[in-house]
């Protein structure tokens, strides 16, 4: 006896690619069995179900009710936008998330659009890894109570709330005072979250498997505000001075949270860490120069001059 196969299918709405790939993604695993589970109406619609033979095998979930729950993985089709918001429906089920980059860089994605039946194929025929990716805890206190609980894949962003006024911030590790200075925010980031913005602020990059937690000022008015790597195990606590500004809490660019001045946000390692799927078997640094373009030849190699 075997089990009905079934895939939740995320897609990024406003790109022109989407219906496109996203039909074609439908078609392929209706051809092969698998059921596939969306979770608007929308997408519905994108994939034109009638149209291409599919509709029995396209079923609606509301997203609010654990949409990923009994699926094989979650199929993701966009960016590393799209792929962070299929996360934090994965995450709970403990189901592994596939990223088909139809954006820009999309570091997160596992394939690119160009590599999009193969990509299915492999699915098909369950010829795929899966690997767990470390996610941080966030905890909201003021006046000593927990006022917001969320957590994030990639970073959680203190910043300050009014282009015109600078934050006040203090950074605490495993209890104790590092630096306080003024700035436009801090990003405490996972190994994960290095590639993101973090690293746009000016962080070092952390490979995946390195179990460690990163901490970025942005724009600090201070002579101490460099990115601290620390322990898996540290607590990482920032405070919002109570005589300072508001400050907003942004987990992976999206659930904003108000900080009121005196608040405290606290970052641990997550309980819950994100699955994700991986298709090559070539080390981060491959994906890393991939990725970025990186120039993996000498000055001299890259301009020498032709034979006369």
């Amino acid at each position: 006896m075997t089990t009905e196969r079934e895939v939740l299918l995320m897609v990024h709405p406003d790109r022109e690619a989407t219906g496109e790939a996203a039909r074609e993604v439908s078609a392929r695993f209706a051809k092969a069995g698998i059921r596939i589970r969306v979770t608007d109406h929308d997408v519905c619609a994108l994939i034109n179900p009638e149209e291409h033979g599919v509709g029995a095998t396209c079923t609606v979930v509301d997203p609010d009710d654990n949409p990923a729950d009994g699926v094989e993985l979650v199929f993701v089709l966009g960016g590393d936008g799209t792929l962070l918001r299929a996360a934090e429906l994965a995450r709970p089920a403990s189901v592994p998330v596939l990223g088909v980059n139809l954006g820009r860089v999309g570091f997160l994605a596992e394939a690119d659009s160009d590599a999009l039946a193969d990509t299915v194929q492999r699915v098909v025929d369950g010829d795929y890894q899966v690997e767990e990716r470390m996610t941080i805890d966030v905890t909201v206190t003021h006046d000593g109570e927990e006022v917001a609980r969320t957590w994030a894949l990639n970073e959680a962003s203190v910043e300050k709330s009014t282009r015109e006024r600078v934050l006040d911030a203090l950074i605490e590790v495993d209890g104790r005072p590092v630096s306080a200075f003024g700035c436009d925010g801090v990003l405490c980031a996972t190994p994960t979250g290095s590639t993101a913005y973090a690293f746009s602020a000016g962080g070092p990059i952390i490979w995946p498997d390195v179990q460690a937690l990163l901490v970025v000022p942005s724009n600090a008015h201070a002579m101490f505000a460099r990115p601290l790597v620390v322990s898996r195990d540290s607590v990482i606590t920032v405070g919002i001075d109570p005589d300072g500004s508001s400050a907003v809490l942004t987990c992976d660019g999206t659930r904003p949270i108000d900080l009121p001045p005196g608040a405290r946000v606290r970052v641990t390692c997550g309980k819950t860490p994100v699955r994700l799927v991986r298709l090559w078997d070539g080390p981060f640094t491959d994906r890393l120069v991939q990725k970025f373009s990186l120039p993996v030849k000498s000055w001299r190699e890259r301009h020498a001059r032709p034979c006369e």
